[in-house]
């Protein structure tokens, strides 16, 4: 089977942070002996439109660039034209993209990740119809499903981002710290999480444009460097205020590490409260100290949730769960008649 990867985000080079997860689940489907080829911004001119703060964050952010978008799809379209001809099937990642895979004259599926939720409201009936035009849609939580199937979509299928399962994980250094990690954005909550977090160890691997407003920021990290902060780690905070799914945040179960996250979105597929983490409520700073105060006072508690979220990353999040999920979309997608 040959799969068409149609993306306006892919890891640029070895180690590269942007979007690692996509660049894993190329790699795992590679591995079960599919052909997958990809077409990326790396493969035509974008006008600076993807990568950054993702295409609709440099969108709002630079307004102008709008102009550029109708050339950049149509550049889209001419990098993917050769290597859809011969495809079973195109896989198409972010509602912009779907616009590319509909005009190819093949089967494509579609993968909804969170800032497509956006703009769906924003051109419900644009979403509407490049939606409509995919054989399935794929969405990594429930919350972004509810969205699809609010536009009137029945063909949806809840898929999530996976992640690797250490085989085993250390114990956090002492005094225990407080991890981010992710875009330094309001909608990442990291604003409050700086104040709820004072006299703590707060450690932050991101940027983004507060980068200025959040003191001894790392930047983005190498995916390596990343899992070596979750090893160091007592607590993750995930303190967004709305989320289509949160790969850190798994990534963070999976190291065995006790969450303290916004209650939104997709985080609440991924976090039990009170059994694998804790939930708060967003924007709430003293809810979210309280959070990180109980979690660094309990060393107990905080083992037994860190135990439950590994088991839970395993049995729900992990590639081989995943890539079998998403195999099977493929076959069902390629089972319909149009």
């Amino acid at each position: 089977m040959k799969i068409v990867v149609l993306t306006t985000s892919y890891p640029r080079y070895e180690g590269d942070p942007t979007v690692h997860f996509l660049g894993e689940a190329v790699a795992k489907l590679r591995e079960r002996g599919l052909d997958v080829e990809v077409v990326s911004p790396m493969s035509f001119q974008h006008f600076g439109i993807a990568y950054g703060a993702g295409v609709m964050g440099n969108l709002r952010r630079e307004p102008w660039r709008t102009a550029f978008v109708p050339v950049m799809l149509r550049n889209f379209r001419a990098a993917a034209r050769g290597h859809a001809r011969d495809a079973d099937l195109l896989h198409a990642h972010w509602l912009p993209t779907g616009l590319v895979a509909a005009s190819l004259g093949k089967p494509f599926v579609l993968t909804v990740h969170g800032t497509d939720a956006e703009l769906a409201r924003r051109a419900p009936p644009l979403a509407r119809w490049v939606l409509r035009k995919a054989r399935l849609v794929i969405c990594v939580s429930n919350a972004l499903a509810d969205v699809v199937r609010g536009l009137g979509l029945e063909h949806v299928r809840v898929i999530p981002n996976g992640v690797e399962i250490p085989p085993f994980v250390r114990e956090p250094v002492s005094p225990p710290e407080v991890l981010f990690a992710g875009r330094l954005s309001r909608e990442k909550g990291i604003l409050e999480l700086v104040e709820a977090a004072r006299e703590m160890n707060l450690v932050v691997a991101g940027d983004g444009p507060l980068r200025p407003q959040v003191p001894g920021a790392l930047g983005f990290l190498p995916h390596r460097e990343l899992g070596e902060l979750y090893e160091r780690a007592a607590v993750v905070a995930c303190p967004s205020h709305r989320e289509g799914f949160n790969v850190v945040c798994a990534e963070a179960m999976a190291y065995g590490r006790p969450v303290a996250a916004g209650a939104v979105g997709g985080l609440l597929d991924l976090v039990v409260d009170e059994e694998t983490g804790l939930l708060v409520p967003p924007r709430d700073v003293a809810a979210l100290r309280a959070a990180l105060e109980r979690l660094l006072g309990d060393v107990e508690l905080r083992k037994r949730l860190g135990a439950a979220a590994r088991e839970r990353a395993r049995t729900h999040f992990s590639w081989d769960r995943v890539t079998d999920a998403t195999l099977a979309a493929y076959d069902e997608a390629l089972m319909q008649s149009r």
